[in-house]
């Protein structure tokens, strides 16, 4: 079962609608904003052995305009959600899904015990909420554990993130902004490779330890943006414009996954041009429903 507070999308964005068998996976729309005590009974009814919590208010750039709603979300609310949680003894493990971005910028390969460094408003609402985590592990023995992902990537991710966004702008001729550029340096992860590794994470991480979900293949955005306009037969130049580079955009993180690897046996299968390829097939496959869905980021306080 899962909860957004967002209605269900529409079935290109649905894994678990992409074949004519039921999954047995059941939605409720539930805002954790405003419908605490109903995710809470829900919860208690199902009594589930784990929680896994990838809900965030999540865009880096927008969290500029109203930190307030970052703030309301990923921390106040989230907090009460965790003290109403922290007393339900049928919970074997909360798996939190966070982000490299409390880091901030680094410098080469990071390990999971880096200081903090956030430097927008996004990053320090999630870096408030493990702190805060952190607390209730050390005092009532909360059994969390923290993710870290890099770039997640992969068919029916939102439209508005770089892949499927500059896939679509190749196929439908339209020019993709390129902040700063693109020469911030990422990992992209392809989702399945984050779900085996989250559910490795669920099953075999220790509580209160934190892991890094990456993989070590390191390019720009630019490089990025110039594989897919290859792999379609387009001219980069002509496909792209340069654009301004967004208010506290991090350079780099490249986050060292050994520990994944060596203390739980995880490793990822998916290569970059493997996942870019499995990208493009999804948008083509789609392509008449997704030209007509929102590519731009829509915000709910």
């Amino acid at each position: 079962m899962g909860s957004s507070r967002s209605e269900e999308l529409h079935k290109a964005f649905l894994p678990y609608r992409w074949n004519a068998r039921d999954s047995g996976f059941k939605f409720y729309k539930y805002d954790l904003n405003l419908n605490l005590e109903e995710i809470v009974a829900l919860v208690e009814r199902e009594k589930p052995s784990f929680v896994v919590n990838f809900a965030a208010q999540s865009m880096v750039a927008q969290s500029w305009e109203h930190p307030d709603h970052w703030f309301m979300t990923n921390v106040v609310s989230t907090i009460r959600l965790h003290d109403r949680l922290r007393h339900f003894d049928f919970l074997n493990k909360y798996i939190h899904v966070t982000t490299p971005e409390v880091y901030g910028s680094t410098e080469g390969f990071i390990k999971e015990e880096i200081p903090y460094n956030p430097s927008t408003p996004y990053a320090v609402s999630r870096a408030a909420a493990d702190m805060s985590l952190k607390t209730f592990y050390d005092a009532y023995e909360f059994p969390v554990v923290f993710t870290r992902a890099a770039n997640i990537y992969g068919p029916g991710q939102q439209l508005y993130r770089i892949i499927p966004r500059t896939i679509l702008s190749v196929l439908t001729g339209k020019k993709l902004q390129l902040h700063g550029g693109g020469h911030s340096k990422r990992s992209f992860i392809h989702f399945r490779d984050v779900a085996s590794a989250t559910y490795k994470i669920a099953n075999e991480g220790t509580i209160g330890e934190t892991y890094h979900i990456s993989t070590n293949e390191i390019v720009t955005i630019r490089e990025l943006v110039e594989k897919i306009c290859h792999k379609l037969g387009a001219d980069f130049g002509a496909c792209v414009e340069v654009a301004g580079e967004r208010l506290g955009k991090d350079a780099a993180y490249m986050l060292d996954s050994s520990k994944i690897r060596q203390g739980i046996g995880w490793k990822d299968e998916i290569s970059l041009d493997e996942g870019l390829d499995d990208c493009i097939e999804w948008v083509k496959l789609n392509l008449e429903d997704l030209k007509l869905l929102p590519w731009d980021y829509i915000h709910k306080p």
